[in-house]
């Protein structure tokens, strides 16, 4: 299916035009982002907690330390909340009422399950390296059985799932218009420095083009 299926906790109760449930627009929200926030509840208590996250297909994984406090309570079949949000830009207004952001962002909600399936779990742990630095992988050295072990990967179907956007530019009170304030918008992108190399790193070895080019910037929401 192209879109996913609005349901009671994805349906947006405010600003509904900016809903989106177009699969290739959460796909190349997911894409470029790589922080997500995780939320759920833990002995009564909310508690949300930011981690790097991998997709493949329709397989949305979370990993971490066995020990890992968060891991252990999603594995248990809790309901958690997912976000993922990309900032594009600052929106000025001529009033401070109308002030805003331009934002891409998805909400996911379901309930994590642990990946069982050692090659699923070794190309999950792929996913996290490739999503993060695309290339990387080939380059460095793979998990040990023991490194395996001791990490958890649990995912999530990919089901319950919407995207919020904003674009454009301020929208202000029509009398507000001919007021002589600036308004507009002020783009924000993520950019990458210059690379820093390890300290104990070999004489000789320079950065490979995906780290001296290294950028956020993805094709849109590629499916697969």
């Amino acid at each position: 299916m192209e879109t996913f299926a609005p349901t009671e906790r994805t349906t947006l109760k405010r600003l509904a035009k900016r809903g989106n449930f177009d699969r290739h627009v959460v796909y190349g929200i997911l894409d470029e982002a790589f922080i997500c926030h995780v939320g759920f509840i833990v002995e009564g208590r909310p508690v949300v907690i930011p981690t790097a996250y991998g997709r493949v297909g329709d397989r949305f994984y979370l990993h971490g330390s066995a020990a890992n406090r968060m891991l252990r309570t999603a594995e248990t079949g809790v309901d958690i909340c997912v976000t993922v949000t990309l900032v594009d830009g600052l929106v000025l207004a001529r009033s401070a009422f109308h002030h805003s952001i331009n934002y891409r962002s998805v909400v996911i909600f379901g309930r994590a399950l642990v990946v069982e399936d050692s090659r699923e779990k070794f190309e999950a742990l792929r996913s996290f390296t490739q999503h993060v630095v695309p290339n990387r992988w080939s380059d460095v050295r793979e998990p040990t059985d023991s490194e395996l072990k001791a990490t958890i990967v649990l995912y999530l179907e990919l089901m319950e799932v919407s995207a919020k956007v904003r674009t454009g530019p301020p929208i202000d009170d029509e009398e507000d218009y001919a007021m002589p304030v600036w308004a507009g918008e002020i783009p924000l992108r993520l950019v990458a420095g210059v690379p820093i190399p390890d300290p104990r790193l070999a004489e000789g070895i320079d950065p490979p083009q995906y780290v001296s080019d290294y950028s956020r910037t993805v094709p849109d929401g590629d499916p697969t």
